[in-house]
């Protein structure tokens, strides 16, 4: 996953994006807020780690932006700063919409427990956003298209999707106005002579 780093002061960049790199991320930096809207404007990153205080556009105002994006997968907004313990700044990056917070210095475990809340968040929100996307049904096999696994079967999606497997039974309505009766005539038909 490709992680964009918002941060104006040089050492604590390349101390954020070290550790991003051990840690598996793929990483583009941005030097202030502007730099990273264009960046993300262009390419979107599902995880950007911001510092709040920055030259020519702060991290809140990059978050506002980051959250006013059309058409986009969501974005995972981890703000860096030193000013999290004030409750005032705490609720207006709430508003703005920033997920999680990391406090400076960088604490590498912090880091990486914030990391992980953020993937689980994502996939959970990929997951959802494809749910929402409209099946294909087809009418006579009832299977179902979904995008990028292809047909599979109702108990099929279900189970892989949403966690449930299914079992089978039988509408009681349905057998009593529709099974029963057939039946019944197939055992009438059963005890008829049969025709030479």
């Amino acid at each position: 996953m490709n992680v964009l780093i918002a941060e104006d002061d040089f050492i604590s960049q390349r101390l954020l994006q070290t550790n991003l790199e051990q840690m598996g991320y793929a990483v583009t930096v941005a030097n202030d807020g502007e730099e990273a809207w264009r960046i993300q404007e262009a390419q979107p990153h599902r995880i950007v780690v911001s510092d709040w205080l920055m030259p020519n556009m702060d991290g809140l105002e990059l978050c506002q932006r980051v959250r006013s994006q059309p058409n986009t997968d969501y974005t995972y907004f981890i703000m860096l700063t030193a000013n999290v313990g004030q409750e005032d700044n705490y609720y207006k990056a709430m508003d703005a919409g920033v997920d999680d917070f990391l406090s400076k210095p960088l604490d590498r475990t912090q880091l990486q427990i914030r990391l992980h809340v953020a993937e689980r968040i994502l996939k959970s929100t990929s997951r959802i956003q494809s749910l929402e996307n409209v099946l294909t049904i087809c009418a006579y096999t009832k299977r179902i298209n979904f995008p990028d696994e292809g047909w599979q079967t109702i108990e099929e999606f279900m189970e892989r999707h949403l966690g449930i497997r299914l079992s089978h039974g039988i509408d009681p309505d349905h057998y009593q106005k529709v099974i029963k009766p057939e039946l019944d005539k197939l055992k009438e038909q059963a005890d008829l002579p049969k025709s030479p």
